[in-house]
């Protein structure tokens, strides 16, 4: 099977040309116009796959620049996950805390989730306190906002409160419509199509 190149003239070069240095300058023009560095409050949130995979991903390209990430796992449990294998690879650069004893209806006990939860709170909240931490990731605290494990207030309060250049990342379904407010960046994952649904299980180094 051979493929084929789509034919291209004189004309349509230099049309294609203009296009895109006109294009480049809009494009320039605009980041030329940011200016700011801050910390940034990040959102990954929605019924589609993919969330906690996104933070990771930030998580990689901190440690990249040899910065510090602290991880907080809440409601899953201590899986053993090609992530978090990863990330301990490097050593010195990223504390990973998996607190959670498994989804809520695993546990099927409220009072155990929300001691759980207040305990990788805890961890939590220290890391947010600290200036040597460039990047904190809070995997699943959407879950426990949405439950009311945690108090809302308390937890807009601590990111307001932490120190400037630190980046937060929370990930969970449906976040809470003030933590979307106060959030500097809100991805929605769309669910389109799942592999699960076709009788598929969770499979190693795709779900862990």
């Amino acid at each position: 099977m051979t493929s084929s190149v789509p034919s291209s003239s004189p004309d349509t070069e230099a049309r294609h040309r203009e296009k895109m240095q006109k294009r480049k300058a809009v494009q320039d023009k605009e980041v030329a116009g940011k200016q700011l560095e801050k910390g940034l409050l990040m959102v990954h949130t929605g019924p589609g796959k993919g969330k906690s995979t996104a933070a990771f991903g930030l998580a990689l390209r901190t440690v990249g620049y040899g910065r510090r990430v602290v991880v907080v796992q809440f409601i899953k449990g201590a899986w053993d996950t090609g992530e978090r294998r990863a990330l301990e690879h490097f050593n010195g650069l990223v504390e990973f805390h998996s607190l959670g004893e498994g989804f809520t209806w695993e546990t099927q006990d409220r009072a155990r989730d929300i001691a759980a939860c207040q305990q990788a709170w805890a961890v939590a909240k220290d890391a947010l306190s600290r200036p040597d931490v460039a990047l904190v990731v809070l995997d699943e605290l959407n879950i426990a906002l949405r439950y009311d494990y945690l108090s809302l207030p308390e937890v807009l309060a601590a990111f307001a409160a932490r120190p400037p250049g630190q980046h937060v990342v929370v990930t969970g379904r449906n976040a809470k419509p003030d933590l979307i407010d106060a959030a500097d960046l809100v991805t929605e994952m769309a669910l389109v199509k799942h592999h699960f649904r076709d009788g598929v299980r969770a499979q190693q180094g795709v779900e862990f």
